[in-house]
This record gives C-alpha cells, structure tokens and sequence, in this order.
C-alpha cells in the first residue's frame, strides 16, 4: 500500500496534477510576500536599532530577541484574535484570507532579520568607524555601504526566513482556515490529507516541500561560503 501511494504522488507530480500545482503555487506566493515584507521591514529596523541610541533601546533588541522563540500557534492565537469580528481590525474582514496568513508569516520571520541585520550592521559600523569619519559619509551612505559588505549574511537569513515561513503550519492554519482553493498551502493540506488517509496527496506535497528546503539550503550553503570568501568585501 505505502508502495502504491509513493507511485501514485510521483504521478501527481509528474502530471502537474492541478490541485497540488495550486496549493503549492499558493504556498510560494504568501511566503515570498510575507518575506519580502520582513525584509524591507527588518532591515530598516535593524539597522536603525544598530546605528542609534536611544532609550529603551536595550528594551526593544530584547523583545525581538524573545520574539525569535516566539510559538507559531501563540502568533497566529494573537492574529485570529486581533483579526476577528470582535477584534480591533475585525471590520476589514481579513481572516480566513491568503492576507492573514501572509501577516502571520512576517510576525514569525521578522524578528530573526531584525536581529541578523542588527548584528551585521553593529559589527561593520565598528569594523569601518575609521574610513567613515575620515570620508564623512552620511548616514544613508553608511547604511548602504554596510548592507553591501554583508550582503551574504543578510542573503542567508532571508533564505531561512523562506524555509521558516514555507513549513509552518500552526499560524497559517488558525488564521489561514485551510479553505480549498482559497487558503490551503503545503503543510496544512499535508496535516489534513494524512489524518484523511490520502497519503499519496500528503507524500507528493512533502516531496515538493523537501526539495524546495534542500534547495533553500544549497542556497544558503553557497552564500555562506562566499561571504566567508569575501569577508564583506
């Protein structure tokens, strides 16, 4: 039987079956959204957090540090309740939405580019405090110049950010619903077909997800190679 279901969801594969071709389709699109926006976010902040002194600082590096362990169920119990009815933003009417999952998975992935851009931006600011007085760069100069130089370690999180936001589960499946055709990624359809009993389904959504994360991972492993190479150069 197990033999017959791995034959059945290569077949699935192979064929593009249309279902599978959507939830994944669907899975990629609100993970690279839900990245991008963490970036351009995480960025920003982490860099600010690196560059400025202000107070409460400390206080502000330690809740996104916290928030690094944050439990998916826990961010997406807080979104389901913030985005319900009766909730504060319940009138634009965004749960059960491919939106909410996308606000769901930028919650998660947030605090670890934060944190990494921080990290990056401190340890170049100090590595490069002489050529940045001597030339008189403006602030946006530095910044530019820093995320340059650690352009690889920067690489490598957004990369793992991907992989964070492509297996979870817990979050989108509160906020998300699992609604066919509509909300359904990977992970919760591979949650509900194996309690289903439609394993080749649940095995051929794992295959794809298992060669996207080894291919996040060969990613990562060439962009750690090369900022070692370069050294921020």
């Amino acid at each position: 039987m197990i033999i017959e279901s791995v034959k059945e969801a290569f077949n699935l594969i192979i064929l593009l079956d249309q279902d599978v071709m959507e939830i994944v389709s669907l899975s990629l699109q609100v993970s690279l959204m839900s990245v991008i926006l963490a970036v351009f976010a995480g960025v920003f902040i982490g860099s600010f957090l690196a560059l400025s002194n202000f107070p409460f600082r400390n206080s502000i590096i330690l809740i996104f540090n916290v928030l690094m362990g944050l439990p998916p169920v826990v961010a997406g119990l807080i979104i389901y309740i913030i985005l319900s009815a009766s909730g504060p933003l319940g009138v634009y009417n965004l749960l059960y939405t491919p939106t909410a999952m996308v606000i769901a998975q930028f919650i998660l992935i947030l605090p670890f580019i934060v944190t990494i851009s921080r990290q990056v931006v401190e340890d170049l600011s100090e590595e490069y405090a002489e050529f940045f007085s001597i030339f008189g760069l403006t602030l946006y100069e530095k910044i530019k110049t820093m995320l340059w130089d650690g352009r690889y370690s920067l690489l490598t999180a957004v990369m793992a950010g991907l992989g964070r936001a492509l297996s979870e589960v817990g979050a989108v499946l509160i906020v998300g619903g699992n609604i066919n055709h509509y909300t359904r990624t990977m992970t919760t359809t591979i949650a509900m077909e194996t309690s289903k009993g439609d394993i080749s389904r649940a095995i051929s959504l794992g295959i794809i997800l298992l060669i996207i994360a080894l291919g996040l991972n060969l990613i990562i492993h060439i962009y750690q190679t090369k900022g070692k190479k370069h050294s921020y150069v």
